[in-house]
């Protein structure tokens, strides 16, 4: 179900790209994370949709039996203990797509990851003067 690779322009443009069950799905955590996040910008990187905030934020992306989530490796660190019924990676969480989205946990890390950005932000300023 990954889609075909074609260039984006939006994350609406993405998320159209796939089946109703599975856009369902996207647009709920992209709300998600609008709202963990609301000063957050959208974009696609990667052809795939990003938010970013004083840096990269958190990525999502569809395929075939997963929505994979990337909220960096400090993210998937930070929440190793909740994220470890999952597959994964270093930076990446596999959602299993017949299976309902762990909201709240979703929000938590991009909440986290929010605080992050905007922490180093503040630290590379103060170093530059």
């Amino acid at each position: 179900m990954e889609s075909k690779r074609k260039a984006f322009n939006s994350i609406d443009e993405y998320i159209a790209n796939f089946p109703a069950e599975v856009q369902k799905k996207l647009r709920e955590l992209r709300s998600v994370i609008k709202a963990a996040a609301p000063a957050a910008e959208e974009r696609i990187s990667y052809q795939i949709p990003a938010f970013t905030l004083k840096g990269n934020l958190v990525y999502f992306a569809a395929y075939k039996k997963h929505i994979g989530f990337y909220p960096t490796s400090s993210g998937i660190r930070a929440f190793k203990h909740e994220l470890s019924i999952y597959e994964g990676g270093k930076g990446t969480v596999q959602f299993p797509i017949d299976k309902p989205l762990p909201l709240k946990l979703i929000r938590k890390i991009v909440k986290f990851r929010v605080a992050e950005n905007l922490k180093n932000a503040e630290i590379k300023l103060s170093e530059r003067k």
